[in-house]
Order: C-alpha cells, then structure tokens, then sequence
C-alpha cells in the first residue's frame, strides 16, 4: 500500500501545518507512504518565483527536520518532465466540463480578474502526481475528495480505453488533527498565505516571537476558564494548542488554570517546546545546502524510478513511443 499526501509552499509552513498534518506524517508514517511539497500547485494563482524556491527548499528541510525520513520525500518540480507529459496525457483524457465542474476552480476563479489556467488544470496535474507514483491510497480533506474522485475517473478511462498502466487510487479521510485557528482572529484558520501574520506562529519564528504571538493571542472578556469552542472560540484555540502540544484533553486542562495570561504563558512555553527540535534542525539543514541538495537530489531519482515504468506505459499505450 502507497499513501501519498503533499504540501503547497504558498508560504512559511506554520503551527496548524505541524499540529494537523506533519508531525502526524512523521510519527505515523508507514514505510510505504510518501510525503512531497508541491511546489508545482503554487503556481496557479500569483507568485515570486525566487519566494517560490526558497519556500519550497524551506518545506523540504521542514518535512526532514520533524522526522519524515528522507527515502519518503521529494519535490514535486523535479519530476516536472515526468508529470509534464503525463499531464498532458491525462488532460487528453479528462473532458472540459470535469475540470470546470471541480468546486474549488469555482471558489477560487470567482471573482478574479484573470484566472490562470493552471488553475483548471492543475486537478488533472493532481491526478498525475498520484498515478505517476502508483499511489494506492490519498488522504484528504473533504475539500479534495473532488480531485481524487477526478484521478480515479481518469485512471479507469485510460485503462478501459487502452489497456491496464494505472492503479486506482482511492481518498481516505485523513485522521482528525489539530485545529488551529489564527490567534489574533479565531474565527479563521491559520493558513500560510495570510497577509496578516500577527497571529500565524511559524515553525521558524524566533522563541522569543511564538511567545509574543501567543501572550497576544485574543481570548474574551467573560473570565471563564471552560472549553467552550462555540462561545469562547479564542479561548478553545489556546486550549486546543495546549492540549496539542502536550498530549492531553482541553476539558481537562482548562480546570488547573485561573487566569488567561496563567494559561497563555503555558501555552506559549508548551509551543516554544514542541517547536524547537524542528527549528534547529531545519535551520541546520538550510544552513547546509550541500546536504540538502543531496537528499532532495536522491528523493528525485527515487521518485522517478518509481514511475518511469508507469509513464513509459502510459505513453506506449496512448502511441507516443515504440
């Protein structure tokens, strides 16, 4: 069994990034699942190329540093030959109007005074990433169960239409994680390509930051130390953190605090604690860029490896190669 899962470098990965999802990926992982930052997604909407690069390096030495080995890594434009032609095969495969009928296109695209056409497309470079390496399994939110469903309708074309070359994959609901919500505006999640970053704790920010950010976090003015996600959403999030980070229920630690700068200050410290084996050691693989090439370069030729068989497949049976 092959689980595939990936991260956009839209921006510097952050608290909610490890919480919901890496760290998971590192202490649950199995020796069959692979891990990629998608930089090639990026480029849907628009970006700065050398900002590009350097996050997607940054989420490289991130994945690395908590713990994912790096057998199970690489970067999603290494392959971009790879994935160039078997998108291109797939998109010859998908029809218009499931590409448009994707929800997010619509939710993203509307608006917009030009939309990039990556942006259609990039569901069907979705379902390229996923075959090309044989992925047998994606886990995913419910937001992308719709480009799973995709990748699985075209797999089954191409094998009906041509022959057997790819294996169907199927989404899986990822395991619940973590929710954390932007600290300054608890109303929304934390996300990487938000403008105001007051409340976004990155996994690189000095210690001395992530304590700032989080003494400043909004609670409320009721007093009340309970977990109550729905009345007191500022105070949940501090809790829910908290609970993250040293492995126990909010419920249960709202009741041996009796203040909220008592409880932001452990929190603080708690997040400084979780954090700071990953900082170092993702600052001393970016401080090595020898060492990272290195590993990012045997993480390419791994993965290309693993679906050469696929594509040269693909391409004979769709009669572009001997």
């Amino acid at each position: 069994m092959t689980r595939l899962s990936a991260i956009t470098p839209s921006g510097h990965a952050h608290l909610g990034n490890h919480l919901g999802a890496i760290r998971r990926w590192a202490r649950e992982g199995s020796a069959g699942d692979l891990y990629f930052v998608s930089d090639l997604h990026a480029m849907t909407v628009s970006y700065n190329p050398s900002r590009l690069r350097s996050l997607s390096r940054e989420l490289l030495a991130v994945l690395l540093a908590a713990g994912i080995k790096p057998d199970r890594v690489f970067v999603q434009s290494d392959l971009v030959r790879e994935l160039g032609a078997l998108s291109w095969v797939l998109e010859c495969t998908c029809s218009f109007g499931e590409a448009a009928r994707m929800t997010q296109f619509k939710q993203r695209a509307d608006g917009q005074g030009m939309v990039r056409l990556g942006l259609l497309t990039y569901p069907v470079l979705m379902a390229a990433d996923i075959l090309l390496q044989g992925a047998t399994e994606v886990p995913v939110g419910q937001d992308q169960t719709q480009h799973v469903e995709l990748a699985r309708s075209l797999a089954r074309r191409f094998n009906s239409t041509f022959g057997e070359v790819f294996v169907v994959p199927r989404a899986v609901m990822a395991p619940t994680a973590a929710r954390v919500m932007d600290l300054s505006d608890p109303t929304r999640k934390m996300s990487k390509s938000t403008q105001d970053n007051a409340g976004v704790v990155f996994l690189l920010d000095d210690p001395d930051l992530v304590r700032r950010k989080v003494m400043r976090a909004v609670t409320d003015n009721e007093k009340r130390l309970e977990y109550r996600p729905t009345t007191q959403p500022g105070l949940a999030n501090l809790l829910e953190v908290l609970a993250a980070c040293v492995g126990r229920s909010p419920v249960e630690i709202a009741d041996e605090y009796s203040s909220y700068g008592e409880l932001k200050e452990a929190a603080a410290e708690a997040v400084v604690a979780e954090l700071a084996p990953l900082r170092a050691s993702a600052l001393e693989l970016l401080d090595d860029p020898k060492e990272l090439d290195e590993i990012r370069a045997a993480g390419a030729a791994r993965a290309r490896e693993r679906g050469q068989h696929v594509l040269e497949s693909a391409l004979r049976m769709a009669g572009l190669s001997g």
